[in-house]
């Protein structure tokens, strides 16, 4: 039966052991936030949807007029505490508590537990994620499974919690019968729950915010938090946060979008594959636009090297760190070739990232993790590097929209379906980070593969690199064949229960629009429970 928590309806029930999670405080705080502010989301979104008809006219991004108060030399970031003052080496993963263990015993620096692009939003992943969260943050998680006991060590990561992008609702809660942002869910929920013993404890509530698309999106978070601290849940200045620069109009606001949250930000974050997706999305329709296949698309092209490097310089100017991206490889079991080469991939990215400024990097794995300390251990001898400005650097609006050329292969169209159809079943089951094909496939690099492939069918004439033009009928025929070599793969009982059939017709149903589907989850959400 429904249940009725002051201006909250929760849509689905509630089993004992999340009543405490689900406590009348909690849904009070985050009905109040919903109720203050999801007005404004609503208006950002129809923003984003304003903004793509000016680019889908022609009107393409470019950096803003100047602000006389941006421009202020004299403006710095927030302090960064104790605990976030060595990032070099983060990891992330989803709010399970076998991920939480092992991630914060990992040895990185710090954790970030992703209630977003590594997570399938059911209901039981939502709030058992923060429970997970608060038994974390008390020190008490603990985990038997297969014969094996995990629980924290002395030494941890520090942790930072990324809530779910401004687009997702949540939509198990509901306020005047429409969902309320899934945003408000996951910040607030961990804060109320958490900010206390965090201060007790030497740290704070830190928080990732994900896929912003321009300052006023910033400016809504830092009200955000104003009204945190101005309802008693912290003290002013007690959230920190690090941006992610994953979205290509983001690139075009960054000094913007560290003045709005200048009281609470420490950093902004090179969301590359985010980044990737966003910079297929938004220019869709243009066919000159056209990227080539998935594994061209690297940091050390044009586009992406020019947005990197404009990161770690405006971040730097303000006092702010410049994190590098995620290296999403994993290490090959039994075959020792196809793993060297992989973590040489790793190596060369980190190498890359150290060298140009960053002051710490993102793996997927706890494997990585000595790797990557390696690297910025030898070349960034101290807490980050503050100190290289990159005034030498000049990054142009063409520069961050030079596109990438390269070959359109069968191969590459065949990998995308094939990952698109795996992550999208493992997503429909309730798992939103996959390991495919050597690599930790989260929602963000899926959407890289779909996003491909619709770009590919709809605008690929006579560019398959045989000289094929990639027709929907083209894509149909190799959709059935993958799905056909994922049944002998998995076998016949793993298949029928593996969501794929589901996936592929999802899929489908996605490249066969003439409108591009600006989210693969805001489909897959409608068809969970």
């Amino acid at each position: 039966m429904p249940v009725k928590n002051h201006d909250l309806e929760i849509t689905t029930s509630i089993s004992p052991s999340y009543t405490e999670i689900l406590s009348d405080d909690a849904l009070a705080f985050v009905g109040a936030l919903s109720r203050e502010f999801g007005p404004r989301v609503a208006e950002l979104l129809d923003k984003r949807q304003d903004r793509q008809k000016e680019i889908d006219a022609g009107q393409m991004p470019d950096f803003l007029p100047p602000r006389a108060e941006v421009q202020d030399p004299a403006w710095q970031v927030c302090d960064i505490p104790a605990d976030l003052t060595d990032r070099r080496v983060e990891i992330t993963g989803p709010t399970d508590c076998k991920m939480i263990i092992n991630a914060l015993n990992s040895g990185a620096k710090v954790f970030m537990a992703d209630c977003e692009d590594s997570l399938t939003p059911t209901w039981d992943n939502v709030i058992q994620g923060q429970i997970n969260l608060r038994d974390a943050v008390n020190r008490d998680i603990e985990l038997e499974a297969n014969g094996k006991h995990y629980s924290l060590n002395d030494q941890i990561a520090t942790l930072i919690v990324r809530p779910r992008g401004w687009h997702l609702p949540e939509k198990h809660i509901l306020q005047d019968g429409e969902p309320i942002p899934g945003a408000f869910v996951d910040f607030g929920l961990y804060l109320l729950h958490n900010a206390a013993e965090l201060q007790k404890r030497g740290s704070g509530p830190y928080f990732y915010l994900p896929k912003l698309e321009s300052h006023l999106e910033a400016r809504l978070w830092s009200d955000v938090f104003k009204f945190a601290e101005e309802s008693g849940v912290v003290e002013p200045g007690e959230i920190k946060v690090t941006v992610l620069i994953e979205t290509i109009l983001a690139a075009f606001e960054l000094e913007e979008i560290l003045f709005e949250l200048r009281e609470h930000i420490v950093g902004q974050n090179c969301g590359r594959w985010d980044y990737i997706f966003s910079f297929i999305k938004k220019f869709s329709r243009f066919p000159e636009f056209v990227l080539p296949d998935r594994s061209e698309v690297t940091m050390t092209t044009h586009f992406l090297r020019s947005y990197s490097r404009l990161v770690i310089k405006t971040c730097h100017k303000r006092g702010a760190y410049a994190m590098g991206g995620m290296a999403a490889q994993i290490p090959v079991k039994n075959d020792d070739r196809a793993n060297k080469l992989a973590m040489a991939k790793v190596r060369a990215d980190k190498e890359r990232e150290v060298h140009d400024g960053h002051d710490g990097t993102w793996v997927a794995h706890p494997a990585l993790v000595p790797l990557a300390m390696e690297i910025f251990d030898e070349h960034m001898p101290g807490p980050n590097q503050l100190d290289r400005k990159l005034d030498d650097v000049d990054v142009s609006a063409a520069d961050l929209l030079q596109v990438v050329r390269g070959k359109i292969t069968e191969a590459g169209l065949r990998e995308n379906i094939n990952i698109g159809i795996q992550y999208m079943a493992a997503w429909l089951g309730g798992n939103g980070c996959v390991p495919i094909n050597g690599l930790m496939e989260d929602a963000a690099t899926a959407e890289i593969s779909r996003a491909q492939v619709w770009q590919w069918v709809h605008h690929a004439t006579g560019i398959l690199d045989e000289g094929r033009n990639i027709t929907y009928e083209l894509f149909q025929a190799l959709l059935k064949e993958e799905l056909d070599k994922l049944k002998e793969q998995f076998g016949e009982t793993n298949f029928a229960n593996g969501h794929f059939e589901h996936a592929a017709k999802l899929f489908d149903e996605i490249i066969a629009n003439e409108e591009f589907s600006p989210f693969l989850t805001s489909i897959a959400y409608r068809e969970i429970e």
